[in-house]
């Protein structure tokens, strides 16, 4: 069985599968971005990090697209860390498939697997798979559903829009009693923060842009509507960009063109002003990128834990065209220098939050969940 986490909020990193560049600025093929991706994840156990999770996205850049394939092959060369999902877009997948992969990995990685589930901010999958745009919120409740009821354990008789009705259906391999409950990803939306809260499950907040400070209402929000729910608040999660290198200025000057070039693209995408260098800057100091030394970093995390009563921090490393080097400086010092300064300050976390990937009921794990479904009639 996995380890408890070896830092005061359980540390770790979500690679969206970018394709980095080699030393000579070139961008390598997607097969050499799959490998490099496996070997920063051996290389975060080998540094001490908690958790290690791929993201799910159908785009050029991006080589992720088979998110469990790959953390099969990480859960093999490891032994500790956590091996998990940054995000699954379940509104997209089939809630069976992904109960078999997800319960498959578990087993292999001796109950190691650790999943996120999210609607999608890239939303390529709906017209890749057949899905229209209209459904999206549609989609992901039910999915959601039928996957929180195959975790219950029991018989599954289900209809819904996504995908052909079940009777009756147990599938195999089973997950373990105790294994890890599912987190709910979420962008900023309320909705998204009573649902997690609705059905008793751990809350990852994704912030990439703007003042910490901003999201603490919807640590608050879960925090009460799990208590009006009847029940204890799971764990609090947050995902943000970051880049570590020895110095704060070699960290700010070294990762500036990639972010600059990366949010350019999203810009023309999504219909947002190009930021400029004086914007990154202040999202350095001021907002959510986790940017400079392992000193820096580590106190940003520390102050992002204390405002949200965190239990959990992700950092998103590998941004597209950061170099293969400077993507495993980040790594490194993210375990080797950051986490120790975080257990060095006993870092402080809300009143009664519950330890880290575990749900608040002292039985913990899905066990928990199936009551708290059952309790409140959430099927």
């Amino acid at each position: 069985m996995p380890t408890t986490a070896a830092h005061p909020i359980q540390l770790g990193l979500n690679a969206f599968g970018d394709v980095p560049v080699d030393g000579d600025g070139r961008l390598v093929s997607d097969a050499e971005a799959v490998r490099v991706m496996v070997e920063e994840a051996v290389r975060a156990e080998r540094v001490g990090l908690d958790v290690f999770s791929i993201g799910e996205h159908y785009r050029p850049e991006q080589v992720d697209s088979a998110s469990t394939v790959a953390l099969g092959a990480i859960a093999g060369r490891t032994e500790r860390i956590r091996v998990g999902t940054a995000v699954a877009v379940l509104s997209t997948q089939d809630p069976v498939r992904l109960y078999h992969q997800f319960a498959t990995l578990d087993a292999a990685s001796s109950g190691r697997a650790s999943l996120v589930l999210g609607r999608a901010s890239s939303t390529e999958s709906f017209p890749l798979f057949g899905f229209s745009m209209e459904d999206y919120d549609q989609l992901f409740e039910e999915n959601l559903e039928l996957f929180l009821a195959l975790l219950d354990g029991g018989a599954v008789t289900w209809s819904g829009l996504s995908r052909p009705a079940l009777e009756g259906y147990r599938p195999r391999p089973r997950l373990a009693p105790g294994s890890a409950a599912p987190w709910i990803g979420i962008g900023g939306s309320p909705q998204s923060v009573l649902r997690a809260a609705r059905h008793g499950l751990p809350l990852m907040m994704a912030v990439i842009g703007g003042a910490i400070e901003r999201f603490a209402g919807h640590s608050q929000y879960y925090r009460d509507a799990s208590a009006q729910l009847g029940h204890e608040p799971g764990p609090i999660g947050l995902h943000s960009i970051g880049h570590i290198a020895a110095t704060d200025a070699e960290a700010v000057d070294t990762f500036w063109p990639v972010y600059r070039d990366r949010m350019a693209t999203m810009a023309r995408e999504r219909g947002f002003p190009r930021p400029d260098r004086a914007h990154y800057l202040a999202e350095v100091e001021h907002g959510a990128l986790f940017v400079g030394s392992p000193e820096t970093v580590a106190r940003k995390i520390l102050g992002a834990a204390e405002t949200l009563g965190l239990s959990r921090f992700d950092m998103k490393y590998d941004t597209y065209g950061t170099s293969v080097r400077d993507r495993a400086q980040t790594v490194e010092l993210l375990g080797a220098a950051v986490g120790p300064l975080l257990v060095d300050a006993r870092a402080p976390v809300a009143a009664g939050a519950p330890a880290p990937d575990r749900v608040a009921d002292p039985r913990d794990g899905l066990d928990a969940v199936s009551r708290h479904r059952r309790a409140h009639g959430t099927r």
